[in-house]
């Protein structure tokens, strides 16, 4: 079923509400929108209700003109319209890279809504030193996007070093992923990388609402998709019902470079949620305990 649910500021989301039974919610990333996660609804479908939606500034969404329309809590609260619109109380909430940021926010916004979080290829522009770095970068992407047009950029936007893995991999993938971000609004594109990406926080400097957050966590990263390494691992250290999944040979697009793996982990992590087995680290097995003869 296809509909439009209105933001609480007007603007309108498109959603696709696929199924029955309990709702997985999928957030895409800045280089994708809703058609990123068939994969995972074709999957999933079998056994849950998945909803995916466009993002404000991807068509048929509403491309806002104004970049104070795009933010990284606008893109939370977009999440919770959307289950609003449909009427849906709590939803596991599944994002990928700026969908892996967004979710991760809604799980410290709004816990009570979010049954678990799967937050996977999150972290670029987290890593203190590269703060800046990112910014500066995600203003040129911006500047891209408005000057080449959505078609001319995205070669060069899909050529990126995390991409790589993809390429090579997968072409025909890859070829597939390319033609759909020559899609998107070159408006909508910059604004959310002016409004979103390079206005967000560090996850560093979250650190005590991430410690204070409960949700069950799945935490997902490629090992050739660097910048998120780290921060991967700090959200294991730090979000305290977490645990860490590292795909190996895969680039920041791995729900879609290995989506039997990635459908397969996804789907043991929630029914371990559902059975309340997906628990806080025992303490017992901290670092400081290794070897404790006392």
């Amino acid at each position: 079923m296809t509909s439009f649910a209105t933001a609480s500021d007007g603007v309108r989301l498109h959603v696709e509400d696929t199924s029955d039974g309990t709702p997985i919610i999928f957030v895409h990333e800045f280089g994708g929108d809703q058609r990123s996660w068939e994969p995972q609804v074709r999957f999933f479908s079998r056994r849950y209700r998945c909803v995916t939606f466009n993002a404000r500034g991807y068509p048929p969404s509403d491309v806002p003109e104004d970049v104070a329309q795009y933010s990284q809590a606008r893109a939370v609260d977009d999440i919770r319209d959307v289950l609003d619109h449909l009427e849906i109380a709590r939803a596991h909430i599944v994002g990928l890279s700026m969908g892996g940021f967004a979710t991760l926010h809604f799980g410290m916004t709004y816990p009570d809504r979010a049954l678990s979080l799967v937050v996977a290829g999150a972290g670029y522009g987290a890593e203190k030193e590269l703060e800046e770095q990112f910014r500066e970068v995600s203003r040129e992407v911006a500047s891209g996007f408005e000057t080449q047009g959505s078609e001319v950029f995205s070669r060069t936007y899909a050529m990126a070093a995390p991409r790589i893995p993809y390429l090579v991999k997968d072409p025909r993938g890859w070829g597939e992923f390319r033609r759909m971000l020559g899609e998107h609004s070159s408006t909508g594109a910059a604004n959310t990388m002016r409004g979103v990406q390079a206005g967000r926080p560090s996850l560093y400097d979250l650190e005590d609402a991430l410690r204070a957050m409960s949700v069950p966590t799945l935490i997902v990263t490629g090992d050739e998709d660097d910048h998120c390494l780290q921060p991967g691992l700090y959200l294991k250290r730090v979000v305290p019902k977490s645990g860490l999944l590292v795909i190996p040979k895969t680039g920041h697009t791995l729900n879609l470079e290995e989506p039997a793996l990635f459908n397969r982990s996804v789907a043991e992590f929630l029914a371990m949620v559902e059975e309340g087995r997906w628990l806080a680290r025992d303490q017992r097995s901290q670092p400081s305990e290794i070897m404790k003869t006392k």
